[in-house]
């Protein structure tokens, strides 16, 4: 299972990385493993907003069907639109090619409720 140091983490299993006020957002390599095979995702349009905690999608599995959940406040800029013909990305390289949305940040002081690498590392089985 890899948690890369370089990105901040949810407790809902969602990966973050910043450049400037922009934020890639994903989810986690241990998400991904527990879904199972990916089948489907809902990604928010670009223009949209998102609030911090708030569903704004949903990632489809063979076993469930989960709701993104934005970690941070902000607008759509862009959506990884090869997931719309290929969500298997996401289990394949839920770091790099697997990616979901990037944001322009609304309200930077919330990456304080964000998790370190080794935070989450402590909350995962």
């Amino acid at each position: 299972m890899e948690i890369r140091d370089d990105l901040y983490y949810t407790d809902t299993h969602e990966w973050i990385h910043l450049d400037g006020d922009i934020a890639t957002i994903g989810i986690s390599d241990f998400a991904q493993h527990e879904l199972g095979d990916i089948v489907f995702v809902e990604l928010p349009e670009v223009g949209q907003k998102v609030a911090a905690s708030e569903p704004c999608g949903s990632i489809e599995a063979v076993k469930a069907v989960e709701d993104l959940i934005s970690p941070l406040s902000g607008r759509v800029e862009e959506k990884n639109i090869d997931l719309e013909d290929s969500p298997e990305l996401i289990n394949k390289s839920p770091y790099e090619e697997g990616w979901l949305f990037k944001i322009r940040m609304s309200n930077p002081e919330e990456l304080e409720n964000l998790l370190s690498a080794a935070e989450y590392q402590k909350i995962i089985p």
